[in-house]
């Protein structure tokens, strides 16, 4: 974590902080591959084991961090902190009944509005203002979703759809109190969403916890690997990042988890979302490789004239 935040303050911090980004959003496309591999274990267990491989992850990450002063620092995120945990928690959850009660397509279709809720939060509670570029880039990534889940779009279950509704919500909501308290350490917000996920997952699930230990490690992997990685990520690039930039990164997971599924167990996607899924990356990554060059042209200026 030392060598991701020394990255996010550099000279090129914001490009840098948009390569935490796609990085993020590259690790964490792997857990619909994850998922598939699971066996036995339905949603809430593997909600349920995941959390505790983030609570376990995240808290060695803090000791490896700061030591014997780590449990101060969990202290203090105070109340940002219990609502970014909360809010992130409620994210989880209110996805999981989203993904099990309406089409792909449709949950995929509504996350997609993620970056633009989150502009509009932005804009109305942290007064952040977009680029001109920034916002063609999201307009860009949204005709990719579209045409990923083109044909796809049905009416589905009211539940489901206002699920997918909650999910984007929940975490545009995260984004913003992360971005707001970023002079914040906001790791331990993520043990905060570890314990609340964990808690309500165990009690509706108490009775029946036993899974394969296949199942365990691959829920590990999802939690303490994935997960762990792309929200310190995300927690890293936020100090830099104005929040709907931060979210609209989140669009490559969408497009990458399908490549993912096509390459290592064989289930090819449909041209929608092959083609989708390639513009969606295309506009995100032209967007970061365009900031990361501005970075080092205003870098290379600097040093040419220090006055």
């Amino acid at each position: 974590m030392t060598v991701i935040t020394d990255l996010a303050q550099s000279p090129g911090r914001r490009g840098y902080a948009m390569g935490l980004m796609v990085i993020s959003s590259v690790s964490i496309s792997f857990s619909g591959l994850v998922i598939r591999q699971i066996d036995l274990a339905d949603p809430l267990q593997i909600n349920f084991y995941r959390s505790i491989a983030l609570i376990v992850s995240v808290s060695l990450i803090m000791v490896f961090r700061y030591g014997a002063s780590a449990p101060t620092h969990v202290r203090r995120i105070g109340r940002p902190g219990l609502m970014a945990g909360t809010f992130l928690a409620g994210a989880g959850l209110a996805f999981l009944q989203s993904i099990t009660n309406t089409t792909v397509a449709n949950t995929l279709f509504i996350l997609s509005a993620i970056p633009f809720f989150t502009a509009a939060l932005a804009w109305l509670f942290l007064r952040e203002s977009l680029q001109r570029l920034t916002v063609f880039t999201m307009l860009a990534a949204l005709c990719g979703i579209c045409v990923m889940v083109a044909g796809g779009i049905g009416a589905g279950s009211l539940y489901g759809n206002v699920m997918a509704l909650v999910t984007a919500l929940c975490f545009s909501s995260y984004a913003i109190v992360v971005r707001r308290h970023r002079g914040i350490e906001m790791l331990p917000s993520l043990i905060v969403s570890g314990l609340v996920i964990m808690v309500i997952s165990g009690l509706l699930r108490w009775r029946d916890l036993n899974i394969p230990l296949h199942d365990i490690a691959l829920c590990f992997l999802l939690g303490g690997v994935l997960s762990g990685l792309a929200n310190a990520l995300f927690i890293a690039a936020a100090k830099q990042l104005v929040a709907a930039e931060l979210t609209l990164f989140m669009l490559l997971e969408f497009a990458l988890g399908p490549i993912w599924v096509w390459i290592f167990i064989s289930e090819r996607p449909t041209d929608w979302t092959i083609t989708g899924g390639a513009m969606v990356i295309a506009s995100v990554t032209t967007r970061a490789l365009f900031e990361l060059a501005r970075s080092h042209r205003n870098t290379r200026r600097l040093r040419q004239n220090p006055l």
